[in-house]
């Protein structure tokens, strides 16, 4: 069958670094660390006390108190980002077959604040069941996209991917192949996570993932560089509208860019350390040119996992490699994450944003914090250190893994009518 082509109409972003879409690519391109003190709970006495939170965010300005209630925080960042990206497409004013516009969405926790919360209540009380009515409704992950689906009254395929920090991406992913195999018109898709919390800082804490530079934040998340020492948590929340190209066309969508790949891979290594040889990530990255027919040496741009984790970074760099040979010197590869912090499930959401806007803007984002060179990475390859450069981005590849071994990468192109 003759598959359909997939483009993008709507974006929308609740971020460390910027509250919307354009905020939040200002940020990028700026080079601006979201990095700070924790100020949803007291953090004194934590390993890590600093992580990259959403700024001036007041869920009320949003949703109404009664209703923001009923919701966890990823919820809420889920709901905020749809809409943005719904009132950017211009769904809403197009004659839509409800039945086939879906919502496909990622998180990889789910409602982690909310499950603490109902726990600490239960044990601090006279051990009587009480529990809020709401606790199960709030904290199951795919209720993110349910919400989104009543929202706004989208009938069609309706769920959450759950695979770790590469949720959002294989959410993205699967929007796409139910476009394209023409199941669908349009697709509501990203991820939020909230694991800001006592739960997800001692969690990450203990497995010695975070970074602890308590007396510099914003300097801690520095990918690639030698003295890099872990990854800095996020929270917030990406959304994507996937369009099929030709009822975008009929409804004169604007059109940022067009999906034309993606791979998924598993590493079959370790619960949460990556194939030292990168043998996941590579996979997936040749998965996704053969899925979007095209040859390494079209690709200009690598928005990268990076987490700034000592193991992970090396193993992303040997897969870059192993991928692209001599095309690799040729490359921009940044980490988005050096500023944005990691938003676990979310990541996936608002880097394939970062990789679209690089694509329609022939701007990419910085790696910043960078300060010394990694003897085992190769000083030769482009990290796009410090500064956003300027260079024509007709094809842009994001990656994005997490723990389990799960490898995701989704590729677009500039669109071309």
């Amino acid at each position: 069958m003759e598959l359909k082509r997939v483009v993008v109409t709507g974006l929308g972003a609740l971020t460390p670094i910027g509250n919307n879409v354009s905020d939040y690519w200002e940020a990028l391109i700026s080079g601006k660390s979201g990095a700070a003190p924790i100020t949803q709970f007291d953090a004194s006495l934590f390993k890590t006390q600093f992580a990259c939170e959403i700024k001036n965010f007041n869920v009320e300005d949003h949703i109404d108190r009664k209703e923001a209630r009923k919701l966890d925080q990823f919820s809420q960042y889920a709901i905020v980002s749809a809409r943005e990206a719904v009132a950017d497409s211009g769904l809403l004013g197009a004659d839509l077959n409800l039945d086939r516009v879906g919502v496909i969405w990622g998180s990889g926790i789910g409602g982690l604040k909310t499950f603490q919360d109902e726990v600490v209540n239960f044990t601090s009380g006279d051990g009587s069941p009480r529990f809020n009515p709401f606790f199960i409704p709030k904290m199951i992950a795919d209720i993110a996209a349910g919400h989104i689906s009543i929202e706004f009254g989208f009938r069609g395929p309706n769920y959450v991917t759950v695979s770790a920090c590469a949720s959002a991406t294989n959410a993205i992913i699967d929007a796409f192949n139910y476009i394209r195999l023409g199941k669908v018109d349009a697709v509501v898709t990203g991820g939020s996570e909230a694991a800001v919390n006592e739960s997800g800082v001692g969690g990450f804490n203990a497995l010695r993932a975070l970074s602890t530079r308590n007396d510099s934040p914003e300097t801690a998340s520095r990918p690639f560089d030698v003295d890099r020492d872990g990854f800095v948590l996020g929270e917030g929340a990406g959304a994507l509208i996937l369009e099929e190209y030709e009822h975008a066309k009929r409804r004169g969508a604007k059109i940022y860019a067009e999906v034309i790949g993606g791979g998924m891979s598993g590493d079959a290594y370790h619960m949460t350390a990556p194939h030292p040889d990168g043998l996941g990530a590579r996979n997936t990255m040749l998965a996704a040119l053969e899925d979007a027919e095209i040859d390494a040496s079209q690709v200009d741009y690598v928005n990268v996992h990076g987490t700034s984790t000592p193991l992970g970074d090396i193993a992303e760099v040997k897969a870059i490699k192993a991928v692209f040979g001599d095309h690799a010197y040729n490359l921009n590869i940044s980490s988005t994450k050096s500023m944005t912090g990691h938003l676990l499930g979310a990541a996936g959401a608002i880097e394939a944003i970062a990789a679209i806007l690089a694509v329609k803007n022939d701007i990419v984002p910085p790696t910043i914090n960078h300060f010394t060179d990694d003897p085992e990475l190769d000083a030769k390859l482009n990290f796009t250190f410090n500064t956003a450069q300027k260079r024509t981005v007709n094809i842009a590849l994001s990656n994005t893994f997490g723990f389990g071994g799960h490898n995701t990468t989704v590729i677009v192109k500039k669109f071309q009518g």
